[in-house]
């Protein structure tokens, strides 16, 4: 494989993760527990979209150079098969309460501004560019999930056990965040990647942290899923492309 192509499908992995996790949130949209939380949540994915077209743009760019013309962020984002995506995992769990969606987010935030911060010295200056407007954004995002961690964890007897079942739920799909394979090793051999092998113990003690004010534990050990890097899906993502695509369709006009 070329590096360009390599390339292409990295920038897909760190465009897809926010795109899809920004839909999840977009179906809280109405359904906050409270009005203030409802914005934050729409406003956080809202950041997460923006990211998302600035990576798929840049992806579009890089396949015109190798299969031209390439495809825009809108073709990308909407006419790939669910076998295309390269997502996380984590990012196409459904919401299920309000528990579960914020044990996600904050699994997710904790791993996102670390690699951001990273790729903000990529070699690449448009990784670097965009990698550094993202971090700041991340940077609010992980502590706000962090916060409401600690809220429910540390809050009533339901809302913590709530929260303890949710990070059970979820902690088998973090352990694809810090496997590289041998796209992303061969990008961060070139510079351009950053190497989430060095970011695992900072992500988990920053995790931890936050556990402990909140009362959580994490699950001493657990299978970790992996292949959402390279393709391979829950079920959850194809019903939600095709409700993604769906509104494509519907609406052909229009922009995200």
């Amino acid at each position: 494989m070329t590096l360009d192509r390599q390339l292409f499908d990295y920038l897909l992995r760190l465009g897809d993760s926010p795109l899809i996790l920004a839909q999840r949130l977009g179906e809280w949209v109405g359904k906050g527990p409270v009005i203030e939380e409802d914005m934050a949540l729409t406003n956080v994915g809202l950041d997460l979209l923006g990211q998302a077209r600035l990576w798929l743009g840049y992806a579009g760019e890089v396949e015109a150079r190798f299969a031209p013309p390439g495809r825009d962020e809108d073709q990308l984002a909407f006419l790939r098969d669910a076998g295309a995506f390269r997502n996380l995992l984590i990012a196409e769990q459904p919401n299920g309460d309000f528990a579960d969606t914020t044990a996600r987010q904050f699994l997710f935030d904790a791993w996102h501004v670390l690699v951001l911060r990273a790729l903000g010295q990529s070699k690449d200056a448009r990784i670097a560019e965009i990698a550094a407007k993202g971090a700041k954004e991340a940077a609010y995002h992980v502590e706000r999930s962090g916060d409401w961690v600690i809220r429910l964890g540390d809050g009533t007897d339901e809302s913590h056990a709530r929260m303890q079942a949710a990070v059970d739920e979820l902690w088998m799909y973090t352990g694809e965040m810090f496997v590289p394979d041998a796209t992303e090793l061969a990008l961060i051999d070139a510079g351009l990647a950053a190497d989430v092998r060095a970011l695992a113990a900072p992500w988990r003690q920053h995790v931890d942290a936050v556990f402990a004010e909140a009362r959580l534990g994490a699950p001493e050990a657990a299978y970790m899923q992996k292949g959402g890097k390279q393709g391979v899906h829950t079920e959850h993502l194809g019903h939600l492309l095709a409700e993604m695509q769906f509104l494509q369709r519907a609406y052909p006009g229009a922009r995200w």
